[in-house]
């Protein structure tokens, strides 16, 4: 759901190269955090997007490893570009990589029964084999010990238990990895579909480990027996949703009263510091007001993250996707579309990159013009904003808070519309959709680890404050500068800043939004918020606090905007950016994610026409009703 940090290290290309292999939801790239440290780095595989993760690996005798982490695949006969790309890497295919000298094979001890096929296939490749037996703790626990050395008779490779999330639960494989009788000449690949013998081989391996038994009843089981109920799973995971965004705004009115107070206070103490002129209009106006308004957000954004964080590690969201998986598949795409458009509440652009992992093209293409539409973390400063602008905070039935249930109500609506979208491109798109039964890993629940959720947020926290001192610094200060000259000709009788650029091209835009409700000041707003959502909110505080010549116009800015605007244009506004073309970044991404500048400008463009129909529609409505 966060962004990936890249770690600069000197790798070796002609150094020996383990590839680590293994089902998703197996423990894998936990391992190879363990093995590799902070020793790693992320990119892409050549000609494809597949993200591409390796590290170094230090024995105890100096000898270094280059370790690959490869994605997750169930076997090597390809449904996915994930899997195509692991597959081509063991084969030798993969452009610019080598066969690895070792493949070491992670397998989750809980489930034997499916992980070993993945086993035997890649023991057909002829090339030095390891099976990492991950999770053997939690087997254990479970009444179904695994014997390694047991296993490893069967197998004729090594077997060595681990536990990825231990601190020192890679040190047999570690150990084996000294072991220099290991690393023998790979053998030619001579992989055929041998998927009916390898189920059969796998039973009689589990029938002579006396671990073909069916597996004891978990406190999994019994959750899921509520959890994935037809009629209260559904309503579990509605209340969930619900609930999240009612902290949104109840849990974060403290921390967002003391960021105001600050930048109140920074805006006095340096406007009061500095000259009147040039430089105080820069810094207190530009700077502090335009910065300001947008870092009072990141309680908000933090408290949502938190949430998806918890539901993430616990367990839950592939839960949520099954139970999603028959509503989604009304209107044309499956479960597996889930985590991707999930992903895409952080940020659309991870959310688009992970729908490699769908087998489906036609899936894929769609679930990647859905993505936008769900509402990204960069909208929440938007809309926070406009709901304290004009929604008063009060309790309404039940003692639910008024403002979280229209903050809801404009989450919804971007799913809503997302699925409106999916059942118009099902319904009059070209092509047949194959019906694919939904497969997808339900892992064990467990508690979310403090470290993890920890990280999560920092990880968050430290990608927005980076936008705020990057892009949103740079357009704030352009925007600034467009706000503040030329000056007003002598005799002026208007405020300044409508003789300034930013106030010319705001006005030569209005023309095109007035029949929505925005106004010049809305209108200049929406063109940096094309660089990120987020600078909508400094844009109007840099406007309205140029405009408004004012040291606390940064802090005072949902006042004034209910002072300026009435509350049609701002429902308007919020129906905007429920549909709102995306950053340009986005739009980058879905080019490189399809090859081409169809989809980016599909996605542009049919955006665009939704949220101005959206808009239009929202403020004549509001309007009709005396609003």
């Amino acid at each position: 759901m966060s962004g990936c940090h890249e770690t600069v290290v000197h790798f070796h290309p002609g150094g020996q190269l383990v590839a680590l292999v293994g089902n998703p939801n197996c423990g894998k790239t936990a391992l190879f955090n363990l093995l590799t440290g902070s020793r790693q780095k992320v990119a892409n595989y050549a000609g494809v997007t597949v993200e591409r993760k390796e590290g170094v690996f230090r024995t105890a005798a100096g000898k270094t490893l280059r370790v690959l982490d490869l994605p997750g695949a169930y076997s090597l006969h390809p449904r996915s570009p994930d899997e195509r790309v692991t597959v081509d890497v063991l084969y030798g295919r993969a452009k610019g990589e080598r066969r690895p000298d070792v493949v070491v094979c992670v397998v989750d001890a809980t489930n034997l029964r499916r992980n070993l096929r993945l086993v035997l296939a890649v023991q057909r490749l002829g090339l030095p084999c390891i099976v990492a037996l991950n999770m053997a703790d939690m087997a254990a626990r479970r009444g179904i010990p695994v014997d390694a050395e047991a296993l490893s008779r069967e197998l004729g490779v090594p077997v060595v238990p681990t536990v990825g999330i231990k601190t020192d639960g890679d040190r047999a494989l570690r150990a084996l990895l000294e072991d220099k009788t290991l690393w023998r000449a790979p053998q030619p690949a001579h992989d055929k579909l041998h998927l009916d013998g390898d189920h059969h081989t796998v039973q009689a391996i589990l029938e002579r480990l006396d671990l073909d038994k069916a597996m004891p009843e978990t406190a999994s089981d019994r959750i899921d027996r509520v959890v994935l109920h037809p009629v209260a799973g559904p309503a579990i995971l509605a209340l969930l949703l619900f609930l999240v965004f009612q902290a949104v705004f109840a849990w974060a009115e403290a921390p967002m009263g003391w960021i105001e107070a600050a930048t109140a206070a920074v805006g006095q103490t340096v406007g009061g510091a500095l000259p009147e002129g040039v430089l105080r209009s820069f810094v207190v106006d530009g700077l502090i007001a335009g910065l300001g308004g947008v870092v009072v957000f990141l309680p908000q954004i933090l408290i949502l993250f938190f949430f998806i964080l918890l539901l993430e590690e616990s367990g839950y969201l592939p839960r949520a996707a099954f139970l999603l998986d028959r509503l989604m598949g009304g209107v044309g795409l499956s479960g597996r579309s889930f985590i991707p458009l999930l992903s895409s509440f952080a940020c659309a652009i991870p959310g688009i990159m992970a729908t490699r992992t769908i087998a489906d093209p036609r899936d894929r293409i769609v679930t990647i013009l859905l993505a936008p539409m769900m509402t990204c973390s960069a909208r929440l400063p938007v809309y926070a904003l406009l709901i304290a602008a004009f929604i008063p905070s009060r309790q309404v039935a039940g003692g639910l808070e008024l403002q979280g249930v229209v903050l809801f109500a404009l989450y919804m609506a971007g799913i809503f519309g997302a699925f409106a979208v999916a059942w118009v491109l099902k319904r009059f798109g070209s092509g047949k959709r194959q019906v694919r039964t939904l497969m997808m890993e339900l892992p064990a629940y467990h508690w979310p680890t403090v470290r993890s959720v920890a990280l999560g947020l920092w990880q968050r926290a430290t990608i927005f404050l980076r936008r705020v001192g990057g892009v949103i610094l740079v357009l704030t200060v352009v925007l600034w500068a467009l706000s503040s000259f030329p000056a007003p000709p002598e005799g002026a009788t208007q405020p300044a800043i409508e003789y300034s650029l930013a106030g010319r091209i705001g006005q030569a835009l209005a023309v095109v939004f007035e029949p929505i409700g925005f106004n010049w000041q809305i209108s200049i707003a929406l063109v940096p918020a094309m660089g990120a959502r987020e600078v909508a909110v400094a844009a109007l505080a840099t406007v309205y606090a140029v405009g408004d010549a004012g040291d606390e116009a940064g802090s005072a800015l949902a006042p004034l905007l209910a002072q300026d605007w009435s509350m049609a244009t701002a429902l308007a506004l919020m129906a905007w950016f429920v549909f709102a073309p995306q950053c340009l970044s986005t739009l980058a991404t879905i080019k490189r994610e399809t090859g081409g500048w169809k989809w980016p400008l599909v996605t542009a463009g049919y955006l665009f026409a939704l949220a101005y129909v959206a808009a239009f529609a929202t403020y004549h409505v509001a309007l009709a009703f005396g609003l």
